[in-house]
Formats: C-alpha cells, structure tokens, sequence
C-alpha cells in the first residue's frame, strides 16, 4: 500500500505553507489522492500531489494523474465561450436565439448570451423525466431544452444549471463556430496551449485517470433537503451518482459543464494566465477587453438552485463569502466534491486543486479552506 502522506512535486521557496496545508489534507482532512497547483506572475511555484488515484490505495497518484474535475469544468467552458466573444463570433448583450433561432420558443426569446450564461434562463433542469444517459447525447439534449419552457421567467432570477448550462453553451458554441466545446477544448488549449485539460476523456488516456471515491450514498439527492420546485428538478431529473466518472459512458460523453479532467498543474497554469497577462506559452489566448466582459457580474443574490449567495459573471463563479480568498476580484469555479479553480487578479494568481475522494460540503469543504488560507496568507 502506498504511503499517503508521501507528497512530491515542487514547491518554491516562500511557498511551504501550501505544502504544509496540502499535506495536512491526507493527514487529518481524509485525502485519498489529490493535487494542488499554484502559479504567480506566469511562473509556477507550487505543483504537488501525493496520495493514490485508487479506493485500494495501491496506484500512487502521479504528476499527470487525470480526475474528472465535476462543475470546475464549468470555469473552462466560460473561458472558451469567452474567447467565442474575443474573435466577434458571439456577444453576451446579444440574444441566444439570434445564433440559435430554435432556442427563442416558449418566451425565451429574450435571454441573451449572458443570461444564459449566468444562470438566468430558467433552464436548470429538463422539465420532463430525464435520464443520466440523456447527457450523453449533447445534441439531443440542447434541441429537447431548446424546445422546453423555461422553468421561472427568464432574468427573473438565478439558479444553478448543474449540467445544463454546457449543454446549452455546446450548442451556442457549434451554431457559430462549427465544433463543439470538446473539439474547440482539444484544439485551442489542450493542443493550442499545452494544456492537459479535456471535455471528457479520450480512450488512450484511461490508464492516467484517477478512480472518483464518495461517501456512502452520496447522491445530488444528499446534497440539501427541503428542495424547493427548482431545486427538485435540478438535483432529482436525474439524480447523479457520484461516481459516475468511473463510468465508460460518462468518460466518453461531452459534458461541458460538468466531465471534464485535469490536472491541477494544468488548471492553475489556465487561471494563472487570465489573472497575469493572458498569455501561454508565448500565445495571448484572450486580450483584456473580452475577459473583462466574461468576469463581470451578470447576477449577485442567493442562488435558486444552490440555495446559497453566489455572484455569476458570464460563466464563472466570482468570489463570494471568501471562497477565493480576500479578493472581490477573484473568479473562477468549483466542483461536486472538492476540486476548485480560481484566478486572483489582485495577485497575479492561480490555484488550483485537484482529488479523488469527494466531500459532501457545498460550500466550505475544509481542504479549500486550508489550501486557499495557505495562499492568502503568502
């Protein structure tokens, strides 16, 4: 059995509390198999990981380990739709159905780009029963949303689209660019950028990937009670296992917001650009101008779906109640379970977590806490 509190990787000097709360997480915070990445004025001074990538603790967890990283996804399809908006093809004052007519029946012809973005359509969930093997044909699934009334009245108000909100931005992203989210992804930053991030996982990867390890029934049932309506069809139409990314049907589906993998070094390379210069590997992947309409607040207030306050922009997640730190200015996005990705501009910034074994925190999980304390505190 491999030692979990072994830690490798790298750690500048000045950085050491990183490593200490990371290695703290495996000793007293109940880490299987995680890794934690940290990048500042575009260099990379903390890159570590430790642990085991499986529930038998015999596989150590390794530099390019992949794990699905749940809703943290969701913070690279905001990027790409963003850089949708850098190259004219897309604008988030203008209306979803002027790219997409289909989308417009049943009165949701007034959301706009950043509506839909920020979680304001009304389309947390299908209204109808659904299935987990619906995700799995993108496709299908944007025409069946495209086709549904919305759940509140558009703008109304903002509540979390768990898996639909890629679904929705796949289908925006194909209408005017041609590829979808998963292709775009494996073209402009993994390939592009040289970044090990994907939209699912391709086959020839599968022996990197990390097992996902949850608490017994842990379910999208388990993760409030009370629900109100929209949080009954958000958390129950279907209802997601947790580990479902062990699964051959969800690793091979293109499920923007919610499969994707990475490493944490990846992920922390990705935030650590957009919070410096922008720039990878001598390539400007998006200029000023348009990341400043991707970060700016569409929606602030408590959350229909989450239930608790949450600040969107279009896309991503910005720093509320402390989750990125102490400051106003971080944005970025996290995950069922655990895994977080944020940049603080204010710092020139990246962090990056990445883990196997899933908490039931919403908010709060005490590994971010550590980790992000750990990072203010340099």
């Amino acid at each position: 059995m491999a030692d979990p509190l072994e830690i490798s990787g790298d750690c500048a000097p000045g950085y050491e509390p990183v490593r200490d709360a990371f290695a703290e997480n495996f000793a007293s915070r109940g880490d299987v198999g995680a890794s934690v990445a940290m990048v500042v004025d575009g260099e990379t001074v903390v890159d570590l990981w430790g642990g085991c990538r499986d529930a038998g603790r015999k596989a150590r967890w390794q530099r390019d380990t992949l794990v699905n990283i749940w809703s943290t996804t969701k913070g690279v399809t905001a990027l790409c739709i963003a850089m949708l908006v850098d190259r004219g093809l897309l604008a988030y004052e203008k209306l979803v159905a002027d790219y997409w007519p289909e989308f417009g029946a049943h009165g949701k012809g007034g959301v706009t780009v950043a509506m839909l973005m920020s979680h304001q359509a009304g389309l947390c969930s299908f209204t109808d029963p659904a299935r987990v093997e619906d995700f799995y044909d993108i496709e299908g699934a944007a025409s069946r949303l495209a086709a549904s009334a919305p759940i509140w009245a558009p703008g109304s108000r903002s509540g979390y689209h768990a898996i639909t909100v890629g679904i929705l931005a796949d289908a925006l992203c194909r209408h005017v660019d041609g590829r979808d989210l998963r292709t775009f992804v494996a073209e402009e930053l993994a390939v592009g950028q040289g970044l090990d991030i994907s939209i699912g996982l391709n086959a020839h990867h599968e022996a990197r990937v990390a097992e996902m390890i949850a608490p017994e029934a842990m379910s999208t049932t388990t993760i409030m009670s009370d629900l109100n309506p929209s949080q009954l069809l958000a958390f129950t139409n279907p209802v997601l296992d947790p580990l479902l990314p062990n699964m051959s049907g969800w690793r091979g589906a293109s499920i923007p917001s919610a499969n994707g993998f990475a490493t944490a070094c990846a992920l922390a390379t990705l935030y650590g650009a957009l919070a410096y210069d922008r720039i990878i590997g001598g390539r400007e992947i998006i200029r000023a101008k348009a990341l400043r309409s991707a970060t700016t607040e569409q929606w602030a207030g408590v959350d229909e779906v989450l239930g608790v306050p949450a600040r969107w922009s279009c896309g991503f997640l910005l720093n509320t109640d402390g989750i990125y730190g102490d400051s106003p200015d971080a944005f970025g996005h996290s995950g069922w379970g655990g895994a977080f990705a944020f940049a603080d501009p204010s710092r020139r910034m990246g962090l990056a977590y990445t883990m196997n074994r899933m908490g039931r925190d919403l908010v709060g999980d005490p590994r971010n806490v550590a980790l992000v304390a750990a990072a203010m505190a340099i």
